[in-house]
C-alpha cells in the first residue's frame, strides 16, 4: 500500500467517521479537496467551526437554533398551532416535516430513541422534558412521529404509557411510512399521507 502523507490520511480517516461515507468515498473527497484551487478548503473549515460555535438547542423543544437564542423560530412563532405537539427523533425530522407543508403545530425533539441493546435508556434522551411540557401545557394532541422501527415503536409505546393519564389525545403517524424506514428519506406525499392518517395509540 502506498505511503500516504499524514495530513492526507488524517482527513481520509475523519471523512470515514461520517455516516454513509466509506474509505473510498473519503479518499475521493480528500483528493478532490487536495487538487482544488478555490477557497473551498477555508469555507469548509469555517462552516465546520461555526456549526458548533454558532448553534445551540432550543430550551423548549430542543430543536437546533442560533446560539444566543433561547427559542427556535418555530417555538417563538405565535402563529403556530399551540394545541398540537409532534414528537420526533432528531432535528432532521423537523426539517423534513416542515418541508412537507402538512404540519403547523409545535415540536419536541428527543435526540434519539430507546434502545437498551445500545445502552440508550429513557434518561439518555429528552423524554422527561417532554412529559413536563405535556403536564404543564394545554396540548390537545400529541403526535408521536418516531421512525417506524423497533426502537421507534418501543419509544412510542413508552411515551403512550407515561402519558396514559394525561387529558390529551395521543396519535402515531400512520403506516404510510415503510417499516424500518426513516423520516428523512420519505417523500413529501408519503409524509402527508402519514400525517393525515395518524391513529390513536
Amino acid at each position: 500500500m502506498a505511503n500516504i502523507p499524514a495530513p492526507v490520511q488524517n482527513l481520509i480517516d475523519s471523512f470515514s467517521m461520517l455516516p454513509g461515507i466509506g474509505p473510498r468515498t473519503a479518499s475521493r473527497l480528500t483528493f478532490y479537496l487536495l487538487k482544488n484551487n478555490t477557497d473551498i478548503h477555508q469555507r469548509l473549515a469555517d462552516a465546520l467551526i461555526n456549526l458548533k460555535s454558532e448553534t445551540a438547542l432550543c430550551r423548549e423543544c430542543f430543536n437546533i437554533t442560533l446560539s444566543g437564542n433561547d427559542l427556535c423560530s418555530i417555538c417563538s412563532n405565535e402563529q403556530r398551532d399551540q394545541d398540537v405537539l409532534c414528537v420526533v427523533e432528531s432535528p432532521m425530522d423537523v426539517i423534513v416535516l416542515e418541508q412537507s407543508g402538512g404540519f403547523f403545530g409545535k415540536y419536541h425533539v428527543l435526540h434519539g430513541v430507546l434502545s437498551p441493546i445500545e445502552g440508550i435508556n429513557p434518561e439518555d434522551i429528552r423524554l422527561e422534558p417532554l412529559f413536563q411540557r405535556v403536564n404543564n401545557g394545554n396540548f390537545k394532541e400529541i403526535i408521536i412521529a418516531t421512525n417506524p422501527s423497533m426502537e421507534g415503536d418501543a419509544t412510542a409505546l413508552y411515551i403512550q404509557k407515561r402519558l396514559a393519564s394525561a387529558p390529551v389525545r395521543i396519535t402515531r403517524l400512520a403506516r404510510g411510512l415503510p417499516s424500518g424506514g426513516e423520516l428523512e428519506y420519505a417523500d413529501q406525499n408519503t409524509l402527508l399521507r402519514a400525517l393525515s392518517g395518524r391513529q390513536e395509540l
